[in-house]
């Protein structure tokens, strides 16, 4: 009876300390295993594991801040010939991710966008300027470096790359096929590496996370001008309200540098956002969501996950467009590897 008791005793224990093991460790196989749909770069892969998404992110803004105050059009005219009135940018970003190991998942996006801005001249004439086209690419590499007790620690780093046009003209009552915007164009123009950490939490309920990521801008760029560099910060939690949903609520923190140099083609006295003294800025954003997660089994998933966000607060430098709001609507679908 022993020499079968003994070996139960022991598989049971070792079935048992494996259970425990397992479930110690942070998952992503529950809707909130993904942190809000707007935050990238938030989860690693096992071995042999790929994902793909899809986003579609709008963004708008209407008005004009000096500092973080509003102010008018007639204010606006008192320097400059022309004001912006609300602007629309659309963007679809695709993602692939693929893990070659546990330790490393390696990510890249692309992006399509299309800029709407509707100005008025000094002499009350109102006009629209577009622009779209392929934004830069990124690649990066997730490197794991804790998964226990629930917690998960991982970094980020990679490269944007100047695949995004930043000669996009527009015709206007002043000027045909003329140099639009700073904000009304694609990509950087320059090699801009970024890196980034991401910490996640769960508990049977509830799942929290933060992430902090900066980007260096890398040099002029061929319009001789480089952007400010940027420092983004978000945190979230959420709740698992079933086995297939979940809602969550996040702080966004981000600020951004002046761009340096200028585009000689942009008169800086047309427009304020022609003149680079009206660049970069800081601002906190509130946003909501909620994830969708459908496992569709044999080591498959889909997710569908919507976030819209509101600044807080916001702060120019100079005078630039006052943000509204933006979304985040994706869809997610992973597959292959082992869990």
């Amino acid at each position: 009876m022993k020499n079968i008791l003994f070996p139960l005793l022991g598989t049971l224990l070792l079935c048992a300390t494996t259970a425990v093991a397992q479930d110690s460790l942070w998952t992503s196989a529950r809707p909130d295993g993904h942190a809000p749909i707007s935050v990238m770069s938030d989860h690693y892969h096992h071995k042999g594991e790929f994902m793909i998404s899809y986003r579609y992110m709008p963004m708008f803004m209407k008005g004009n801040l000096s500092g973080s105050d509003g102010i008018s059009n007639e204010a606006i005219f008192d320097d400059f010939m022309v004001a912006p009135q609300k602007m629309q940018m659309d963007m679809h970003m695709l993602g692939a991710m693929y893990a070659p190991s546990d330790g490393v998942t390696l990510m890249a996006m692309a992006n399509y966008i299309r800029n709407s801005m509707d100005l008025r001249t000094k002499m009350g004439a109102d006009f629209t300027t577009e622009s779209s086209g392929f934004g830069d690419v990124s690649v990066s590499a997730l490197i794991k470096l804790m998964n226990q007790d629930r917690q998960s620690i991982h970094a980020n780093v990679g490269l944007s790359l100047p695949t995004g046009n930043i000669d996009q003209r527009d015709d206007t009552p002043m000027m045909n096929n003329a140099q639009l915007a700073y904000p009304m164009q694609l990509g950087s123009g320059t090699f801009d590496p970024f890196a980034g950490a991401t910490y996640l939490g769960q508990t049977d309920l509830f799942s929290w996370g933060a992430q902090a990521t900066y980007k260096f801008r890398g040099g002029e760029n061929n319009e001789d001008y480089s952007l400010g560099n940027r420092f983004d910060a978000v945190g979230w939690g959420a709740i698992k309200a079933s086995d297939y949903v979940s809602f969550s609520t996040s702080l966004r923190y981000y600020t951004t540098g002046e761009i340096d140099g200028m585009d000689a083609d942009l008169n800086p006295m047309m427009m304020p956002l022609f003149n680079t003294a009206n660049s970069g800025r800081s601002q906190l954003d509130l946003g909501i969501g909620s994830n969708l997660y459908i496992p569709t089994g044999n080591l498959k998933n889909l997710r569908f996950a919507v976030e819209v966000s509101f600044p807080v607060a916001q702060e120019v430098t100079g005078i630039q467009m006052e943000n509204q709001w933006m979304g985040t609507f994706g869809i997610q679908y992973s597959f292959g590897g082992h869990h």
